[in-house]
């Protein structure tokens, strides 16, 4: 019996969708358990913890990051430390809590001295990404980083050409922005992050209402 994804494509057990062979899988635990030993890639045997994401599967909200770091690693759980600190503040600035909004990142394991994930790594992982989306069918995402952006709007752009405005991605409205561990690296780029979350959230209010 075939059906529709999130993204349009009619998915049976011979579909091409990327998430194609994950549609058993009706629940983020299931999918989960069904891919926290993953070995697809090379990051599978380096990693300490797979990080697979965390919060409701009801979020209208859905921030993606680019791959867990040393902290993510030791603990399983997508950004903590530094970074997660000043993510929790840049969404409660805008009303967001963390505990309302699903936080995952494209790949779920650490690259190695967190060098950006290479492109192999990325295809092995985005079937999961996307299948987490399907099943929480967020109105908008969040995307912290360049490696995220570009991942998710399937683009090459700069950050500069992608920041300051919504993008339509499938069905979903995205909106990218630096990556809290660049911001930490560069607090010039704290105002320009500020401008782009409360524009998300003005879109947000006006489109869904808020909430």
């Amino acid at each position: 019996m075939s059906q529709e994804d999130l993204f349009g494509n009619v998915v049976s057990k011979d579909a091409l969708s990327p998430t194609a062979a994950l549609q058993q899988y009706q629940s983020l635990k299931e999918l989960f358990e069904a891919t926290k030993d993953c070995q697809k890639c090379k990051l599978g045997k380096t990693r300490k913890n797979y990080v697979f994401g965390e919060g409701t599967e009801q979020a209208k909200l859905v921030v993606v990051g680019e791959a867990p770091g040393a902290d993510e690693d030791e603990t399983g759980r997508p950004f903590v430390g530094r970074s997660g600190e000043l993510l929790n503040k840049i969404l409660s600035s805008v009303k967001f809590e963390r505990s309302d909004v699903y936080i995952c990142n494209i790949v779920k394991s650490r690259p190695p001295q967190n060098r950006n994930p290479e492109p192999d790594e990325i295809e092995a992982c985005l079937p999961y990404l996307l299948r987490q989306i399907e099943l929480i069918r967020p109105k908008m995402i969040l995307a912290l980083g360049k490696v995220a952006a570009n991942t998710l709007l399937e683009n090459n752009l700069s950050m500069t050409a992608m920041r300051g405005k919504v993008h339509r991605w499938k069905s979903i409205d995205v909106v990218a922005t630096y990556h809290p561990a660049a911001l930490l690296r560069n607090p010039n780029w704290k105002k320009l992050c500020w401008e782009d979350v409360q524009m998300m959230r003005r879109h947000y209010d006006e489109k869904y209402g808020g909430g």
